[in-house]
């Protein structure tokens, strides 16, 4: 597909929380709102429909937006430091609800965070690790720097062949929004490239980003899915496939 994915993988070296007094400002804030409407019978519930990855203040989704428009009222526009402070020190706190709030802010504020804030994306895709965050982290804000600084594909091709199954799969993820911009080479080899994971995961995220893709160019992507019928697994060329009809017997 005309990009080698290399072999190296990176090493992961933990990001210090720097100093930010909006941060600061911004958590206090934030744990005080959140935990005075917290929701106990909620959040048993929301939990156990989570897998248990984290505990729950039982806070939904619209309930979060109005609390959040109060945390943030006044406050003025961050610079990296301060995306970065308040990121890491939401993922410190326990309760899932803190990490939707940081994922929210940087998804707001990417634009204003440079290439220099991948070890801290990359430091919040790894640690405690689901879906329900993972995913937003991938589109919006690593997508988000990636779009701004192509130079910072060449990380890319090293978290699609990383032993972290999370940092894999936002490499997948990240051009989901990118449309005609979408990197068709490194698309395809990433899918090439974890085409025989085990994981679920992996073989939706691949299924996933296919499926956008065919938004922009429905037959690259039956091209694609034609060439490699042998190696995808069944999910992942179901989803490739959900809206531009099957190929030879198979999607549809």
């Amino acid at each position: 597909m005309g990009v080698t994915v290399p072999a190296a993988v990176p090493v992961t070296v933990p990001v210090t929380v720097p100093r930010s007094a909006l941060a600061d400002d911004v958590v206090g804030r934030l744990t005080t709102t959140y935990a005075e409407a917290a929701d106990p019978a909620r959040a048993a519930d929301m939990r156990a429909y989570m897998k248990d990855i984290a505990p729950f203040l039982g806070l939904t989704a619209p309930v979060r937006r109005d609390l959040n428009r109060a945390v943030l009222a006044g406050t003025p526009r961050p610079e990296e430091a301060d995306c970065a402070a308040l990121a890491l020190r939401c993922w410190e706190l326990p309760e899932r609800e803190y990490q939707y709030f940081a994922v929210d802010y940087l998804r707001r504020h990417v634009k204003r965070c440079s290439s220099g804030f991948l070890p801290v994306a990359r430091q919040l895709v790894t640690t405690r690790p689901w879906w329900d965050t993972v995913d937003a982290l991938a589109a919006h804000v690593v997508g988000g720097l990636v779009a701004a600084d192509p130079a910072l594909r060449a990380d890319m091709d090293a978290w699609i062949q990383d032993e972290d199954m999370w940092a894999a799969r936002t490499a997948l993820l990240h051009q989901l929004r990118h449309k005609d911009a979408t990197d068709t080479g490194r698309l395809f080899a990433y899918c090439e490239r974890q085409a025989r994971h085990p994981d679920f995961f992996i073989r939706k995220a691949i299924g996933w980003c296919l499926r956008e893709y065919a938004k922009t160019d429905p037959d690259a992507v039956r091209d694609f899915v034609a060439t490699h019928r042998e190696v995808l697994a069944p999910l992942s060329v179901r989803e490739a496939l959900k809206n531009i009809g099957g190929i030879g017997g198979i999607g549809g």
